[in-house]
């Protein structure tokens, strides 16, 4: 069993967590000053009568008043139990209302979705369909004159229609995954420009769409953004070294921040407001995911750790894995209670929250490099949530899509697919129709080497299944 720590990592264990960054009392204000009676002067008496348009005003604002306070008494004589079987209600009549509209309602349907997000709650939602997915049809490259630097990441939008990705050369651009079209894009600070974002190193949407923030190379904050617009609204201040992941809490603007100064910070962006932070990892963080609990899992780097971190209980779950020596360099998690591990020991890993050990690993998961003899570096991974469907990218430009067996304790692989250059980024689509690949002629950590002919292009990748 992965073992707890308790109370520890967080900057003054006493201190009781903030609330939207404050953690003060409130207190109640008298008022400043009373006008003192001497001061007041006497009001002439007026006999005369009032026009017949301000007696129906008075009786309208009359009528407002009143028909306010009555709604209000209705709404505080409505006890707890009455307002959840009220808001109860309204929720399965919405949930009906989507499932008519699809051409496969059947009987049962609101039944079956609502047995589904329980199960998604819990982590116990299982879909088996990578048996399905046979191979993929003609790729489709997206490419800009913006995108002159290696795509470092790529981040879809909750509904899966826009896309946003972001490269070395700081340049951010927002895309139409149906049109296949640039619809905003944002140039990177180059030569003696003041402003603007010097090289994008992560990045992470709200469920709404609402904020979009970025971790710059070039500074240690995170900016903000509107996911709409692409306009700058906010810096978060408060790492000591560059950011280098973030993630979104599912259906929450809590936003998960975790950077090369080792810590993890959590953020309120409805208030723009630093709630706490996080320590525990001894070498700088390389990679962040979070789904719907109010938990966050890391990826060590050097330091050979995969730390989920349970907010609310302040503990943390340690797992040791990998070569001695060897960098972490990517966790995915797949539903609440499995993820992923990969990294440049070439192994890819499926774990289990309650075991301290990988359910299953694949050594050389993309072969040995023919030049030196060394695996494969595991650049990312996708996962399709809540199902069986896995997909990793090296440095060697291969794509690989795996089938988890049953209780996560295997992976079979399914087929490859061969871009040129490194394969950065990975993401599906919520359908699991495409796969969406960001490729870069450098690994996106770093400038070790360079592939000259790998073109810096994110690639679409319909994907065929039965």
């Amino acid at each position: 069993m992965p073992f707890f720590i308790r109370n520890v990592g967080r900057r003054g264990g006493g201190q009781k967590r903030k609330l939207n960054g404050y953690n003060g009392k409130i207190s109640k204000t008298q008022p400043t000053s009373k006008r003192s009676k001497k001061g007041q002067k006497s009001i002439p008496d007026d006999n005369e009568s009032i026009a017949s348009t301000d007696e129906e005003f008075a009786e309208e604002n009359l009528r407002k008043k009143t028909e306010k306070f009555a709604s209000e008494t209705e709404e505080e004589e409505e006890t707890a139990q009455e307002k959840s079987l009220r808001l109860a209600k309204k929720y399965l009549q919405e949930i009906e209302e989507e499932e008519k509209d699809r051409a496969e309602f059947e009987e049962g349907a609101v039944a079956r979705r609502l047995r589904e997000e329980y199960l998604e709650q819990k982590g116990r939602l299982r879909k088996t369909i990578a048996s399905n997915y046979i191979g993929h049809k003609e790729l489709v490259s997206l490419k800009c004159k913006e995108h002159k630097g290696p795509i470092t990441c790529i981040y879809l939008s909750n509904d899966g229609s826009t896309l946003y990705s972001g490269s070395k050369d700081g340049s951010l651009v927002k895309w139409s995954v149906k049109e296949k079209v640039k619809l905003k894009a944002i140039r990177g600070k180059r030569g003696k420009m003041k402003d603007g974002i010097k090289s994008i190193r992560c990045m992470a949407i709200s469920t709404d769409g609402k904020f979009l923030v970025i971790g710059d190379n070039g500074c240690k904050d995170i900016k903000v953004f509107s996911g709409d617009t692409l306009d700058h609204i906010k810096n978060l201040q408060g790492h000591r070294n560059f950011v280098s992941g973030l993630v979104f809490r599912k259906d929450t603007h809590t936003l998960y921040s975790a950077s090369e100064d080792r810590s993890v910070k959590v953020w309120n962006l409805d208030d723009m407001a630093y709630v706490e932070s996080l320590f525990g990892h001894q070498s700088g963080i390389t990679f962040i995911d979070a789904l719907s609990r109010e938990r966050a899992i890391t990826s060590g780097g050097y330091d050979g750790t995969i730390r989920i971190w349970k907010i609310v209980e302040e503990s943390q779950l340690i797992f040791n894995l990998h070569n001695a020596g060897n960098s972490i360099d990517v966790v995915k998690l797949i539903n609440e209670e499995n993820f992923f591990s990969g990294g440049d020991d070439g192994q890819l890993c499926v774990w289990g929250c309650l075991k301290k050990k990988p359910l299953c690993s694949v050594p050389e998961a993309h072969g040995r490099d023919e030049t030196n003899g060394q695996p494969m570096w595991i650049s990312s991974i996708a996962t399709l949530l809540n199902t069986d469907l896995v997909a990793s990218g090296s440095r060697n430009g291969v794509i690989k899509l795996w089938q988890c067996g049953q209780d996560f304790r295997s992976l079979n692989f399914l087929f490859e697919i061969k871009l040129t250059g490194f394969i950065n980024a990975l993401t599906f689509t919520p359908d699991g129709n495409q796969l969406i690949a960001g490729v870069g002629s450098e690994h996106r950590n770093g400038s070790w080497w360079r592939i000259p002919e790998a073109k810096n292009i994110i690639v679409i990748i319909p994907l065929i299944h039965k």
